[in-house]
């Protein structure tokens, strides 16, 4: 019964407009009216579902048989396609507001039509739906190249179809995930199902993601993910739904990090208040035009369009009463066949077409082909940072004629460090941090990565620098005394500001220095002697053992011998005078011929010695045609297989000493591991007997570039700390738990909290080699 009068109240507003003395009274008030309707709760009925299209059209035709002058309704698409069908056939104007599903984003109904033909009786009150256009654009401005999706279970997937091709055709590299309700078990399964290097692929995954979704959803689907660190403050999300309050907002921002742009529908507000609340010959209730009022900030835009649709008929009906042309209200049945549909309906449409009204939804108008044209969006941002409840700017509007207005590129931030002189500390580390030029009397100079994003932020903020070595070429760690060495020391001591090299980020680190946004990801490698390839000269009788090398010799023996014998008992008849060679050294000789498919001297004419040979010539055959295969895949195919793939591999041997750079991450990685009692690994353990054999002397390194001599070979790995080997294997190994971030090192306490966000936006938005937008 609750759901019957649902689709009563959805179908109508009071009883459609259908009471006379509800119409005499607008003509008598000359619409003087304060329309204060009962829309500030989300939904008259939210817990009700949605009503199935059979219920619609009995209740529907209900109201026909009362007698109604227009229908409106605001209901999903699979009613409203019904509905359609039915304003057709009795010629009743039917004005449909779009309601979307649970709060998620609209899609295009595809049971819907808009076109334009005599007996369209539907009104389109909503504009079409453009977030396939928004965000289009949006992700284009941005820059992006890969990007994931999300989308709950309540969102018509096929409303994207036409996004998706497009992005397809430029090339974008998109992924969908449906967002299950249950996301926490949905995000333990992940866990439970996933591999640590699928979860690290899928963690990077998620840096760029749209959020097609209801708020209630993102705000729960955002903080599972936040709180089970599969997103870090480097990750840039956008949330599309054109129903986002201004609570929705705060709420959204308070439970993300990193950078978050939201795109939602809004409406026009004219510059002075007080002409917010009137429009034209009406007035609104305040608690509905004052965007400041609870009541208007949780109004949905549903109900804002239901509103303004009661002004429009409102103001429709009183036209026509003014003009004396009114028609009769149509009393319809849907049950006879015989019934003629409405003959005031074609009117009624087009003077319902021709109106416009100024309500809570801007101006309200009907184009040819029924539809709303008038729609606006609003781009909101934050910028990247961990902090919660940062603040919130309007970036950029955008509307259907003039497309985006506005940038949505990052503003620069004021210099505040203009005339500072800081002094850094680096370790030499290529392709890092390098001496270019180093003339004596002179200030060495220096040129690399790091330093080519110092320069550039030294532009950027104003200030200089004076860089050195640290003293003892060191990264830092703590000493048993408590007391850091190195690079990390140089900035407890406060000798120096900052520090930058391949500088990896760890907890003990974190606690005493402050680290920049990390620029670059790594996993720990193995490197290894190339090994040297020797020239062989007994590489032809590679492609077989030594074992079949020798039964093929005596093969050989046998058949020559039973050649002989066969002959010798069964000898061949001769011409006169001629003599027989048929002796123990001529058939070897044959057979050793016949196997080298060089044919023979002696003639066989034995049946015997014939089919003995027949089947000799057939294994020959086999055994040649073999040979020259392996033969030839020996000699063309010279990958070398090494017994060393992983670190795992590596630490099950004891035959090659390893070790790594000492006071490294790696080095503390390796330590920390196999001395912690609660998390002890048997890996680790046995990797730190062999590092640490003698005291670390023999085996570990000070700078990288003394373990790459050592090693002897070449390396693809000079880019961040390599953990070296002394002889002979394979180079790389990406074992499980070993991924480390690089950043740069700052002096706690040094830099203001806004010159720090400064410094941090700046190398994630201009220096990440994967940031893009």
């Amino acid at each position: 019964v609750k759901t019957y009068f649902h689709v009563l109240f959805t179908l109508t507003i009071w009883s459609i407009l259908c009471i006379c003395p509800f119409l005499l009274s607008l003509k008598t008030l000359n619409l003087s009216l304060s329309l204060s309707l009962s829309l500030s709760s989300p939904s008259p009925f939210p817990s009700l579902p949605v009503p199935p299209p059979s219920l619609t059209l009995c209740a529907a035709c209900e109201l026909m048989n009362r007698g109604i002058l227009a229908l409106v309704s605001s209901i999903g698409c699979m009613s409203a396609g019904s509905l359609q069908s039915l304003a057709d056939a009795m010629h009743i104007p039917h004005l449909f507001i779009q309601r979307a599903t649970a709060g998620s984003p609209r899609s295009s109904c595809p049971l819907i039509t808009t076109r334009s033909r005599q007996d369209d009786y539907t009104l389109f009150v909503r504009p079409p739906v453009y977030l396939n256009d928004v965000i289009l654009q949006v992700v284009s401005e941005y820059s992006w190249q890969k990007f994931i999706i999300f989308y709950d279970q309540e969102y018509d997937i096929r409303g994207i179809q036409d996004f998706l091709d497009k992005t397809s055709q430029q090339g974008m590299d998109v992924s969908l995930q449906k967002v299950e309700s249950n996301i926490n078990m949905m995000i333990t399964s992940m866990f439970r199902t996933m591999r640590v290097e699928e979860l690290h692929r899928y963690r990077d995954t998620l840096r760029r993601a749209v959020l097609f979704m209801s708020p209630a959803t993102a705000k729960a689907f955002i903080t599972e993910v936040v709180e089970t660190n599969l997103v870090a403050f480097d990750c840039h999300w956008i949330i599309i739904n054109e129903e986002i309050s201004d609570q929705d907002v705060q709420e959204l921002v308070m439970k993300s990090i990193g950078r978050l742009t939201l795109i939602r529908q809004t409406f026009p507000l004219p510059q002075n208040t007080s002409q917010r609340c009137v429009k034209h010959n009406h007035r609104i209730n305040t608690s509905l035009c004052d965007p400041k009022d609870p009541k208007a900030q949780t109004l949905e835009i549903t109900n804002r369009y239901i509103y303004d649709t009661v002004l429009l008929l409102a103001n429709t009906f009183h036209r026509k009463l003014e003009d004396r042309k009114w028609h009769s209200m149509a009393s319809l049945t849907c049950i006879r066949k015989n019934s003629k549909p409405w003959q005031g309906g074609r009117p009624m449409l087009d003077n319902v077409k021709k109106s416009g009204v100024s309500g809570l939804t801007g101006f309200l108008e009907f184009t040819d082909n029924g539809t709303n044209p008038n729609i606006y969006f609003e781009i909101l941002g934050t910028n990247y940072g961990e902090d919660r409840g940062r603040g919130v700017i309007k970036l950029a509007t955008w509307d259907p004629v003039h497309g985006l207005n506005g940038t949505l590129t990052d503003r620069k931030l004021e210099n505040n460090m203009r005339g500072v002189v800081l002094r850094v500390v680096t370790v030499l580390e290529e392709p890092f941090v390098m001496v270019s030029e180093n003339v004596l009397g002179k200030p060495k100079k220096y040129q690399g990565y790091s330093i080519d994003v110092l320069d550039a932020l030294s532009n950027y903020l104003g200030f200089k620098y004076e860089i050195y070595v640290a003293p003892d070429h060191k990264y830092g760690s703590q000493q048993a005394d408590g007391v850091w060495n190195g690079l990390i020391g140089e900035l407890v001591a406060k000798r120096a500001d900052m520090g930058l090299s391949a500088l990896t980020i760890t907890p003990e680190r974190e606690s005493v220095v402050d680290f920049t946004t990390r620029y670059m990801d790594y996993s720990v490698g193995v490197l290894l002697r190339k090994a040297e390839r020797s020239v062989d000269m007994f590489a032809c009788l590679a492609p077989f053992d030594l074992s079949l090398w020798a039964c093929i010799a005596g093969t050989v023996l046998l058949v020559g011998i039973l050649v002989y014998l066969l002959n010798w008992l069964n000898p061949p008849r001769l011409p006169m005078g001629s003599v027989s060679s048929t002796t123990l050294y001529n058939s070897m000789w044959f057979v050793y011929g016949s196997f080298v498919q060089q044919g023979g001297e002696v003639p066989y004419t034995t049946l015997a010695t014939r089919m003995m040979m027949g089947v000799w010539w057939l294994f020959a055959l086999i055994v040649i045609s073999s040979y020259t295969a392996n033969l030839a895949a020996f000699l063309t195919i010279s990958r070398i297989e090494n017994s060393i793939q992983s670190l795992q591999d590596l630490s099950k041997q004891t035959e090659l000493p390893y070790g790594t750079v000492l006071d490294s991450a790696v080095y503390e990685q390796v330590r920390s591991k196999a001395m912690n009692p609660f998390e002890r690994d048997p890996m680790y353990s046995q990797m730190w007997r062999m590092i640490n054999r003698t005291g670390g002397a023999d085996n570990n390194v000070e700078e990288s570039k003394e373990g790459i001599r050592k090693v002897g070979g070449h390396t693809t790995l000079n880019k961040t700390p390599p953990l070296s080997c002394n002889s002979g294997g394979v180079q790389g190994g990406h074992p499980q738990g070993t991924r480390l971030h690089i950043a740069y090192a700052i002096q706690q306490m040094l830099l203001s909290r806004t010159t720090y966000r400064t410094v941090r936006s700046y190398i994630l938005v201009c220096v990440n080699p994967r940031e893009s937008g």
